[in-house]
Order: structure tokens, then sequence, then C-alpha cells
């Protein structure tokens, strides 16, 4: 999935002239076609994910779409205040890479577990964050994040992931997908998102089995989230049950949205935080 992620990045530098590539302390050799072919479009900075951030900022601001790589705990965490400040509220198309969601750095210990970085990245204004299940489903995000106009927090797995996903699907930004539909009229409902979804495609299958029919709602974009799916889902379930691979507080909030259907849920009420600030300027 990382590989898939970082060619992608190349492949999209050849055709679009606007994206750069900005990694922190990572293999010198990474992308080396690119940094051979493209040498004011690839940079690799030290252990300052800061000042990452903020330069990442800068290029957005100069019309450049920075394509941003490190490990996801320092991605997130490290300078989550230069994301919040430099990114979100100045609303820059900047992609933030996250090498290692989950438990991926386990044998790392817990300064490496990126676990709240959903939670963490999902809370800022404009900020989208998208984990996608595998390699095939990475390709096919990158090629519409080009066109995203605000900053995005992509998650990565460990890579070498099963490929689940299906080209048919298509794939587009805030759009969840049924991976599997269920026959019975009250089935358990399964919502995932990233690689959990592998797993839930593996627990309907052990399920059925046992005679319980159930569906999976591959969930790869976390925020925006698609309301409409899940409810559509969610009506008549006998159960509902979110899969994800990190804290259950403020992770994806499937689950909250369906315990509030009868509220009118609007999702944009967490990214007013900028046009807050104009109302109190304008008291």
């Amino acid at each position: 999935m990382r590989n898939t992620c970082l060619n992608q990045v190349h492949a999209l530098a050849k055709r679009d002239e606007r994206v750069v590539f900005i990694g922190s302390d990572l293999s010198p050799g990474l992308l080396a076609d690119m940094k051979r072919e493209m040498p004011d479009r690839w940079y690799m900075e030290g252990i300052t994910e800061q000042n990452v951030v903020g330069m990442a900022a800068g290029f957005a601001m100069e019309g450049f779409i920075p394509y941003v790589n490190t490990i996801a705990t320092f991605i997130t965490r490290r300078c989550y205040e230069q994301v919040a400040v430099d990114l979100c509220l100045h609303d820059l198309p900047v992609r933030l890479i996250g090498n290692g969601g989950g438990l991926v750095y386990a044998p790392l210990g817990p300064t490496h577990l990126a676990i709240e970085d959903i939670a963490i990245m999902r809370a800022l204004p404009n900020m989208a964050v998208v984990a996608v299940c595998d390699a095939q489903e990475m390709q096919a995000f990158m090629n519409v994040s080009l066109g995203w106009p605000h900053p995005i927090y992509i998650r990565l797995a460990k890579g070498g992931d099963p490929v689940v996903s299906r080209n048919e699907n298509g794939f587009a930004i805030g759009k969840a997908i049924p991976m599997r539909r269920a026959r019975a009229r009250r089935p358990v409902v399964l919502m995932a998102t990233g690689v959990m979804t592998t797993n839930s495609l593996a627990a309907a299958e052990l399920l059925e089995r046992e005679g319980i029919d159930a569906a999976v709602l591959h969930i790869h974009t976390v925020k925006p989230l698609d309301e409409a799916a899940v409810l559509e889902h969610a009506a008549g379930a006998a159960l509902v049950v979110t899969v994800e691979e990190g804290v259950g507080i403020g992770g994806p909030d499937a689950s909250d949205v369906v315990d509030h259907a009868a509220l009118e849920v609007d999702e944009r009420a967490d990214d007013v935080e900028g046009e807050n600030l104009e109302a109190a300027e304008g008291r």
C-alpha cells in the first residue's frame, strides 16, 4: 500500500507540475526516480515535522499540491498545531501521508502506535481523513486526490494486504462502498474503515457459517462521513458494528450517526471554526 501510494505521487507529478513530494527522515533512496527527474519537486527533510508542515503550507500557498510523508504518529501528534493552524485554518490542499496507522509499528513501542490519529485529525476543520483497504484502492484514491481542494490525512497500513476492493465500485472521497450485501431482512451490518474492512469481510464469512447474514460497508473516508450510506445500511439492521484499528473515542462515528438517526446531523458544524471567528470579529 505504501509503495503504491508513493509511486502514485511520482505518477501524479508527471501529470501535474503542481505536485511536490516532501519526506521527513525517510530512506534516501525513496522515490529515487522522481528525485532524479524532478529535483526541484522532491525534498527530504530531517526530523523536523513542524517545519515540514510549514514548508508544505508555503508551497500550497504558492499554488503547489504537496504530498508529505513520514510515520503516522509524527505527522499527526508531533506537529498537530502546525497542521491545525498552517494547513486547516488556511484550508490548503496538502496531503499528509502517515506510515503505519494503527498497530503496524507495535514492536517499536507506544511512541509509534498511531491509534488516535483518526480521532485527532478528523477533529480539525477542513481536514479529510481517508483510510483505504488495499493497494488497488489506494491507486484509485490517489487519482482523485489531486482534485480535492482541502487538506487530507491519508492513513497507510502495513502493506502487502490482500486485495479485496473491486475496480467496478469506483472511488469518490466521501462515498462509502458496500462490499458485501446481505439477503436477510434484518442482517448484522459491519461498518469498517481501512484494512479492517478485509477483516470484516472474513468475519462475515464466518458468521454465514453460523447462519448469520452480515453485510459489510467500507467507509474509506472517515471524514467527510457518508451519513446517507450509514443510515441506509443501518435501517432495519438487527445489529450495527463499527470496526476500526484505533481508539474508540473520536474514531469513525458511524455508530454515533446511527444512534442519533432521529436528529438532523450536519457534519459541517465541526468545520465552522473559521466562520465562528469571523462572526466574533463582527460583534
